[in-house]
């Protein structure tokens, strides 16, 4: 059965220094890195960041706040690759930040199970959103493996392959095509932020 991920918008997070110490402690007695990544739009400006901190259970808590963006939904997502090269470009749309790779997964599910699926970024009409979440679909020592990985914003919506009936799928039947089975249909990659540990 693919993970739960439970989403709660915030407002704002304040933690005081006595809090992050403790926090830093705890991340080593769990053997488990905490890590964060500063998001990036093409220009190179920070438009964000994202945090991960472990709770006592050692399940991940999710943190991200952005700046500078276009209101609505949007797509956002762990990717498999800690690169975030914007003239890297997908060749069959042109989206920056190819160099990211797809969707950060464990298991062999498809969009919205993969385990880098996580919930769509609201942002305000003032170019503001933040969220924090708990999730129990990866830990942060699985995202810092060799070739690292990366958080994406994506430009659109993320359907999570719940789609209407006029798409059709390969064969030729009601439901998810490929690519929405991919990314949600998320469209182009916004903003891109490498994982690091902290």
């Amino acid at each position: 059965m693919p993970g739960k991920v439970h989403l709660a918008l915030v407002a704002a997070l304040t933690v005081g220094a006595a809090g992050l110490a403790f926090a830093g402690t705890a991340q080593a007695m769990l053997g488990q890195p905490a890590a964060e990544a500063i998001i990036r739009n093409v220009d190179g400006a920070s438009v964000g960041s994202l945090r991960i901190e472990h709770r006592d259970s050692g399940t991940p808590r999710i943190t991200v706040a952005v700046r500078g963006l276009p209101a609505g939904y949007h797509g956002f997502h762990i990717h498999t690759t800690g690169i975030c090269d914007p003239r890297s470009t997908d060749p069959n749309t042109g989206s920056p930040f190819f160099s990211a790779g797809g969707h950060f997964n464990l298991g062999t599910g498809s969009h919205p199970d993969h385990s880098g699926d996580l919930p769509p970024l609201l942002v305000g009409a003032d170019g503001t959103g933040s969220a924090s979440f708990l999730t129990d679909r990866f830990r942060a020592k699985q995202l810092l493996d060799p070739d690292g990985s990366a958080v994406i914003i994506h430009a659109r919506p993320d359907n999570q392959a719940n789609i209407p009936d006029r798409y059709r799928g390969a064969d030729d039947k009601p439901g998810p095509d490929a690519d929405s089975l991919k990314t949600g249909d998320a469209g182009a990659r916004l903003a891109c932020g490498v994982i690091k540990n902290r």
